[in-house]
């Protein structure tokens, strides 16, 4: 029987070897690959969407915006360009889902710090009180760091035109009052083509839902991901 083995010895080591190989390699094609959807307003609740362009559905991406941050300084789409970041709608005086989603934002801020390739851009959806001395002092109180995350006021109606248009995450208001908006929780996933590929809960950092709706932690599972299939 030893004499057998030794005879066959290296035929033995090598079978085993391009076993355990393609056992992997099947094991592996067997796995479910991770992937991330591309949203265009046709996928998207309806309430969410300008009735323009809800039979949209390919294509969709980011317009062009211009806005102020924090510092006065003008914000476009080019600081945004080749970026993946996250997008959200809020005001500094909401007294109920605001405050979560900032501080939500802050736990991401921080796990982005070393990623240059990922931003925060935050919308005030009330820019006639969100001046820049109001969102100046609203970033300072709540630790928002400059280079990674930029909250923006401007005129109110390209706000409610990118939030419904481009973004498709807030509600409209009263419907005699054309560009009141009401903000929902939704943070919005943006990868660097300027397409949309996650909706998240700002006020759920990791605790799973019912319903199957990503959290924040998960949102920084997704920005990892989109980073590397991106660079």
């Amino acid at each position: 029987m030893i004499s057998i083995f030794k005879k066959y010895k290296t035929f033995i080591f090598i079978f085993l070897g391009v076993s355990i190989l393609i056992f992997i390699g099947i094991y592996t094609l067997l796995q479910p690959q991770k992937t991330l959807p591309i949203f265009t307003p046709r996928d998207v609740n309806p309430q969410l969407v300008d009735s323009t362009i809800q039979h949209v559905g390919y294509n969709h991406r980011i317009a062009d915006f211009k806005f102020t941050n924090q510092n006065g300084i003008i914000i476009t789409q080019d600081d945004y360009k080749d970026k993946i970041y996250v997008a959200e709608f809020f005001f500094t005086t909401c007294p109920t889902i605001c405050p979560i989603m900032t501080d939500n934002l802050v736990w991401l801020q921080d796990k982005i710090k070393s990623m240059p390739d990922v931003l925060i851009l935050s919308h005030s959806v009330t820019p006639d009180i969100d001046s820049v001395p109001v969102l100046k002092k609203y970033a300072l109180e709540k630790g928002v760091v400059d280079s990674k995350w930029n909250l923006v006021t401007g005129n109110k109606k390209d706000i409610y035109y990118i939030a419904r248009k481009s973004y498709l995450a807030v509600e409209t208001g009263k419907p005699e009052e054309l560009y009141d908006m009401v903000h929902t929780e939704n943070l919005v996933l943006i990868d660097k083509k300027g397409r949309i590929r996650g909706f998240y809960d700002g006020t759920n950092l990791d605790k799973p839902t019912e319903d199957g709706t990503k959290n924040v932690t998960q949102l920084f599972e997704d920005i990892k991901w989109l980073s590397e299939i991106e660079k």
